[in-house]
């Protein structure tokens, strides 16, 4: 009896041996599916051993520079990588980054130990962030078109995510042999187009499921009240963007993200056309559009009180517009409110805050703003 016990047991620890000498995750070797919904501007293929091949494009264009990549996950041994695609071994440790967008999504993501390099931290509210700075974990490499080559390549970075569109100044970057990854996501005109980039980022850090969880609430929050809205009747409200600045009113397109904000919010833009970025106008030009809209959205950084006053000092034609007069305009101070740092990641939240002015009776009675509200 003793022997067959013995033999039982010399048993149960080869098959443990056995156990532990094979992996029991069962998704080595694969990927999980990345589903694009709304984004335009990358796509993603599941390709051998785990590795998925992300083609990353200019979402405004249908036919543009694309950007292809291959991110294998570990060593990714015996991998063969397609002609024209750049190898990214994922996940990555190390990246500079270059916007408040692509912030956003490590912010969303919990991975801000990621993050070792940022263009600056005007308008960062983010404690963390900033106690990193401090620290010498995150340094500050310079505006775009004007960057510190050495602090660039102090930060040791796998990846460097950057937006070619922009003011640009990558040349000496380059030669750094970092690889430079497109983040197009504030071209996308879709609101929630913008937010999936979140998937984006996750591919390069490993939280896929935590990006596809999140995405997923923030949509599901955002067509649920676009869907109450949608079914209200009666007159919409009319609204117009933007302020006097250089001589120019400075206003978004009528294919701007901001711009299907204010639809699916229940208004109606006064600017109807196919721009999709700012657009410069006289401001007789944009009084013949907006002198009877029934609301006047404006986002600026002011130091101090921001007040119809203060409006009135630095443009006295400002009166004339009825919104003005009506005091209906809706205000987001960049100095005291983390927009642009969290925004992205949020527009369910900036979608709610407009229909809580445009159609209050949706809302509860309790809410609060999270961007903006009605100037005082």
């Amino acid at each position: 009896m003793r022997q067959i016990f013995i033999a039982m047991a010399a048993m149960l620890v080869c098959a443990s041996c056995s156990n532990k000498s094979k992996p029991t995750d069962n998704t080595v070797g694969k990927s999980t599916t990345v589903e694009i919904k709304y984004a335009k501007g990358f796509t993603v293929r599941n390709g051998e051993n785990g590795m998925r091949l992300v083609d990353v494009k200019d979402p405004q264009k249908g036919k543009s520079k694309t950007y292809h990549f291959a991110l294998v996950n570990g060593s990714g041994q015996g991998v063969t990588i397609p002609d024209g695609y750049t190898r990214i071994n994922v996940p990555i440790k190390r990246t500079i980054l270059m916007t408040m967008l692509q912030l956003s999504n490590f912010t969303a993501l919990n991975a801000h130990d990621v993050v070792k390099g940022i263009t600056g931290t005007k308008n960062l509210f983010d404690k963390d962030i900033l106690e990193r700075v401090k620290r010498g974990d995150i340094v500050k490499i310079g505006m775009e078109g004007n960057f510190d080559t050495e602090l660039v390549m102090a930060a040791n970075a796998e990846v460097i995510f950057i937006s070619p569109f922009k003011r640009g100044g990558y040349d000496a970057i380059k030669e750094s042999g970092v690889t430079l990854v497109p983040h197009l996501g504030y071209k996308e005109l879709d609101p929630l187009g913008q937010a999936e980039w979140i998937k984006f980022t996750a591919m390069f850090i490993g939280k896929e499921k935590e990006a596809d969880s999140l995405f997923n609430d923030i949509a599901l929050r955002y067509n649920t009240l676009k869907a109450k809205v949608d079914s209200v009747g009666g007159k919409r409200p009319t609204i117009f963007s933007g302020e006097m600045h250089g001589g120019n009113w400075h206003a978004v397109g009528g294919k701007n993200y901001l711009a299907q904000i204010f639809r699916d919010a229940g208004a109606d833009y006064v600017i109807n056309d196919e721009n999709t970025g700012g657009i410069p106008l006289e401001f007789e030009s944009m009084y013949a559009k907006a002198a009877n809209a029934d609301y006047w959205r404006v986002l600026n950084s002011y130091a101090g009180d921001f007040t119809y006053e203060t409006m009135e000092k630095s443009e006295p034609r400002n009166q004339l517009f009825k919104a003005f007069r009506d005091r209906h305009v809706i205000y987001c101070n960049m100095k005291t409110t983390p927009y642009y740092e969290i925004s992205p990641v949020m527009p369910d939240k900036v979608l709610a805050d407009f229909v809580a002015i445009f159609h209050p009776e949706l809302m509860p009675n309790n809410y609060r703003p999270k961007f903006y509200c009605l100037l005082k």
